[in-house]
């Protein structure tokens, strides 16, 4: 019976450069990189099913007059709630305001008062804080709704690594969740997720949020997601 040991060779030849090549046309350091609709997908979702985070929000080239929030830190939670302390620029003066947010009612202790009032955020040029997460209003909603998103390369916050998503969004969003002056004009978006878990670490936002035709910055970092906290009503004096 005739052997064919050339073919044999040649079949096991062949045989051993697919399992060796297989491996290395399926690795994951070789697959496609996310598109940046679906790293800010990734994003939204992972906000959206949040029960809390953590903000710390500050902003430049900020013009006087009226109210104007400049900064702030504090954690909104789901349902909506929020608990923290805004800093709002009135008549060219800066004053730190601790607010609560619980089911739709802000309270709020100006400088100098004996306890928690009941406001109107509008009056001191703010939105409700609570709507920070969201999903229709807040930030998880600008990410969904970033125009034309752009990969801008990759960063290292502290420790992490993040991808720069860079695009726009309407104005009018913008006011719905922080504030604007020209709502028509389109918002200016830096936005800069975690690689790993998908968390929006930071937005940068530059539009004319106090003054048509003059633009501003507002850059919010978000950390500590689902943290458990309790944020009731505060007592009013």
């Amino acid at each position: 019976m005739p052997t064919f040991r050339t073919g044999g060779r040649i079949v096991a030849t062949v045989l051993t450069l697919t399992v060796l090549i297989a491996p290395a046309a399926c690795s994951k350091d070789d697959a496609a990189p996310a598109s940046p609709t679906e790293l800010l997908a990734k994003a939204k979702s992972t906000m959206d099913t949040t029960t809390s985070v953590h903000f710390l929000l500050s902003s430049t080239d900020v013009p006087g007059g009226g109210s104007r929030l400049i900064g702030g830190e504090g954690v909104a939670a789901r349902p909506p709630a929020f608990q923290g302390k805004l800093n709002v620029l009135i008549n060219g003066g800066k004053v730190s305001i601790d607010v609560i947010s619980v089911g739709g009612q802000v309270y709020a202790k100006l400088p100098f008062a004996a306890g928690f009032q009941k406001a109107d955020p509008k009056t001191l040029g703010l939105s409700d804080p609570a709507l920070l997460i969201d999903t229709h209003t807040g930030l998880s909603r600008l990410v969904a709704d970033l125009k034309n998103p752009k990969v801008a390369g990759e960063a290292r916050i502290n420790d992490e690594v993040v991808t720069e998503i860079d695009g726009e969004v309407d104005g009018q969003l913008v006011k719905e969740t922080l504030t604007s002056a020209d709502p028509a004009t389109p918002v200016k978006v830096k936005t800069y997720v975690v690689k790993d878990s998908g968390q929006l670490r930071r937005a940068v936002l530059t539009g004319p949020f106090f003054v048509k035709g003059k633009d501003s910055t507002f850059t919010v970092v978000l950390d500590r997601y689902g943290e458990k906290v309790a944020i009731s009503a505060p007592p009013v004096a």
